[in-house]
C-alpha cells in the first residue's frame, strides 16, 4: 500500500507534523500555494519564561497573493541572532540543549533566500535527527498542476503517485470527502495526534509547541516512540 501526505512547509512544526511524515511513504511539501499571513510558515511557538511565545522569521513584501516559494526572507540576518539568543536563554537548562541549539543555529544561519527553503531545511534537519526516512519532495518541482484547486489537486497528485491511502491532518476533516477519494480508489484518513506530556521544567505543561520544545526536553529515542502515538480517523 502506497501512503501519501501533503502539507505546506512549516517552520520547525509541532510533533504531529512529523508523525504525519513518518506515517507515509512519500510526503509532498506544498510550496506553490499562497503564503498565509499569521500562519506557521514563518513562525512558531516556544516556551519563554514558562509561557507560550511566538517567534517570527521576517519576510519581505508579505502577501496572501504571493506563493510560498516566491516569498523572500528578510536579508538582514539580525533576526537569526535575536531568535537564537531567545532560545538559548529559554532552554539552556534543558537536557538536550546543546545538540538542538546546534541544529537550530545551522538552519537559521543557512544561506537560503526564500521562506520555503528555510522551512524545508528545518523539517529535513529534524527528520535526519529523528531518523525519519520518508521521501520528501516539493510540489513546485514535480507536478506542474497549480491550476487545480483543493481536493482536485490533491487527487491529481495521489493518482500520479499511485497512492492507495491519503492521510491528512485532523484539521482538514471538513475539507475533503472520503467518498470523493473512494471514487478514485483512494482511501482517505485523518491523523489525530494524542497529547504527549513531558517535563518542561515548569509546573504546568504547555502543549502544541514547536518540535524545538519537544527535542529540547526529550531524547530522540523517546520522540521516536511517540511517532506512532496517533489515531487514524
Amino acid at each position: 500500500m502506497m501512503k501519501l501526505a501533503i502539507m505546506q512547509p512549516y517552520l520547525f512544526p509541532y510533533i504531529g507534523y512529523f508523525q504525519l511524515i513518518n506515517a507515509v511513504d512519500k510526503f509532498v511539501i506544498y510550496d506553490d500555494v499562497n503564503f498565509i499571513k499569521q500562519g506557521w510558515i514563518n513562525r512558531n511557538r516556544i516556551l519563554v519564561g514558562g509561557k507560550e511565545f511566538v517567534f517570527t522569521i521576517p519576510v519581505r513584501d508579505q502577501s496572501s497573493f504571493k506563493l510560498i516559494k516566491n516569498t523572500l526572507i528578510d536579508d538582514n540576518k539580525k533576526w537569526a541572532k535575536r531568535i537564537i539568543k531567545t532560545i538559548e536563554q529559554s532552554y539552556k537548562q534543558a537536557p538536550y540543549f546543546y545538540e538542538i541549539i546546534e541544529m537550530i543555529t545551522k538552519v537559521f544561519h543557512s544561506d537560503v533566500t526564500f521562506i520555503n527553503e528555510l522551512a524545508l531545511m528545518s523539517i529535513m534537519e529534524t527528520c535526519c535527527y529523528l531518523n525519519i526516512e520518508t521521501e520528501v519532495v516539493s510540489s513546485s518541482g514535480i507536478y506542474d498542476n497549480a491550476f487545480l484547486k483543493g481536493q482536485e489537486r490533491v487527487l491529481d497528485i495521489c493518482r500520479r503517485e499511485n497512492a492507495d491511502l491519503y492521510i491528512n491532518p485532523i484539521g482538514g476533516l471538513q475539507l475533503y470527502s472520503k467518498d470523493g477519494f473512494k471514487e478514485h480508489n483512494i482511501d482517505l484518513a485523518f491523523l489525530q495526534p494524542r497529547i504527549m506530556e513531558y517535563n518542561q521544567l515548569n509546573d504546568k505543561f504547555v502543549p502544541g509547541l514547536s518540535i524545538i520544545d519537544v527535542m529540547m526536553f526529550n531524547s530522540k529515542e523517546k520522540i521516536r516512540e511517540w511517532m506512532s502515538r496517533f489515531e487514524l480517523i
